[in-house]
């Protein structure tokens, strides 16, 4: 029996580049797919959040003198992109799965409906959402805390480089010390920059727990979901 019964796993756009700083790795998105769909296959319900920053960050191109607005609406497209190829890669290790946008497109992926989403993951489908909030200004920590939350999920699970939250960054000082659990105040009031602040006051408004992981620990996503304390815990 898998401790948890349905979470959101948020992406960084970059884990989908590989070794590569743009676009995406075939491979990497394949072995990436694989361990997702064996997580299913558990029983545990999955929805995906991916970010856009392997083509675009809206952010980035703010502060080159873009508009904001325009450039997070880019931004928002760009996940779109990330959605389709893991939709493609889990559909190939044998996950059913559905995309559904913020933005609505039709010929490409379903509008988010909070309601047909938590029907879609109760049939044991994946659901990637993609295209964030559709606003501007917000980023996919929160568009992933936002869903999280909407579809009633027992845990946000991020994956990243490192192997949980640390003091500092532990790829810029080597005494880095690694938290094993951490309060959501002492997240913000340590700016410790795992996730948003406004997604981080969000999971503690609604007592949400975040885990925060190495992604790139074969294995380590089915550990999370099945509930072994590895990496941090937020709550």
């Amino acid at each position: 029996m898998s401790r948890y019964q349905r979470i959101v796993l948020k992406l960084s756009g970059e884990v989908l580049a590989g070794g590569a700083k743009f676009g995406i790795d075939p491979e990497r998105v394949r072995s990436l797919a694989e361990e997702v769909a064996e997580v299913a296959k558990m029983g545990v319900q999955i929805g995906l959040v991916v970010g856009g920053g392997n083509f675009f960050r809206g952010a980035e191109a703010a502060a080159m003198d873009m508009d904001r607005v325009a450039a997070d609406h880019m931004g928002m497209l760009a996940t779109v992109i990330n959605a389709l190829a893991l939709q493609d890669a889990l559909e190939k290790a044998g996950a059913p799965t559905r995309v559904m946008t913020a933005i609505q497109m039709h010929q490409v992926a379903e509008p988010y409906i909070r309601r047909r989403a938590i029907r879609h993951l109760e049939k044991g489908r994946i659901v990637i959402f993609a295209a964030g909030t559709s606003n501007p200004y917000f980023s996919t920590d929160t568009a992933a805390t936002l869903r999280a939350l909407e579809i009633h999920a027992d845990v946000i699970a991020k994956g990243t480089r490192v192997e949980g939250v640390y003091d500092k960054d532990p790829l810029r000082h080597s005494d880095a010390v690694l938290y094993n659990e951490v309060t959501y105040n002492e997240v913000l009031a340590k700016a410790l920059r795992v996730l948003d602040a406004s997604a981080v006051a969000m999971c503690r408004d609604n007592q949400l727990p975040v885990r925060v992981f190495n992604l790139n620990v074969f294995g380590n996503i089915m550990r999370m979901s099945m509930g072994e304390p590895i990496g941090t815990l937020i709550h």
